[in-house]
């Protein structure tokens, strides 16, 4: 049996192509809202960020979120999604650890 592909995804901040589930996936819904999307499944167009703070402040910058989502990008919704980041990073690591686990167990 052959083994199972794994979906790769590019960071738009840095450009490094990862597995999908180890990049956080920042979605714009169809209602037009920006926000963070941990489970990678809601509706809407993605763009995919690699868990580290420096790739948010390098996207913020150079307005990837703007080219990859296809929309203007607020000030404020950069402040709100960094906030957000910043609490969800802890959460996306420890999830990330336990899916590593899961896999060699």
């Amino acid at each position: 049996m052959r083994p199972r592909k794994i979906p790769q995804r590019k960071c738009v901040a840095c450009q490094r192509m990862m597995p999908k589930r180890e990049l956080i996936r920042i979605v714009r819904t169809p209602q037009g809202e920006i926000e963070i999307d941990l489970t990678g499944k809601k509706a809407g167009r993605g763009a995919y960020l690699c868990g580290q703070a420096g790739c948010f402040k390098l996207a913020k910058k150079t307005k990837a979120f703007e080219r990859a989502l296809k929309v203007p990008v607020e000030p404020a919704i950069y402040d709100r999604l960094e906030a957000e980041f910043i609490r969800v990073e802890e959460e996306f690591a420890a999830g990330k650890e336990r899916a590593d686990d899961d896999d060699d167990g």
